[in-house]
């Protein structure tokens, strides 16, 4: 019984791992700031004929900027606040979904 405790125990926190691996704050912050980069890098780099196609704005340096900012907004969010741990079952049949009622 204590060898079957340790493997549910050992898949709960490999699935508490993974839910916070995939969560969606981590993927949106991490392609806003990339993808921010490389549009500041782009805005940097513009030449003077790319400005003037954008009415005198460097409109890559100022989107790439705020791309940046809410990606690392993002990241920073999950950092301070991290996804809760799923709750693990108390093997109660009662407690399931579509379980039997008192």
């Amino acid at each position: 019984m204590s060898e079957l405790h340790h493997e549910v125990s050992e898949l709960e926190r490999k699935s508490a791992t993974a839910a916070r691996l995939f969560d969606i704050r981590r993927i949106i912050g991490g392609l806003f700031t990339l993808y921010g980069v490389i549009v500041t890098l782009a805005g940097v780099t513009a030449d003077d004929a790319d400005i003037e196609k954008a009415v005198g704005v460097n409109i890559n340096l100022w989107t790439g900027l705020a791309m940046l900012a809410l990606g690392l907004f993002f990241l920073v969010w999950l950092k301070l606040r991290p996804a809760a741990p799923p709750v693990p079952a108390t093997g109660d049949p009662a407690d399931t979904p579509g379980g039997p009622r008192d």
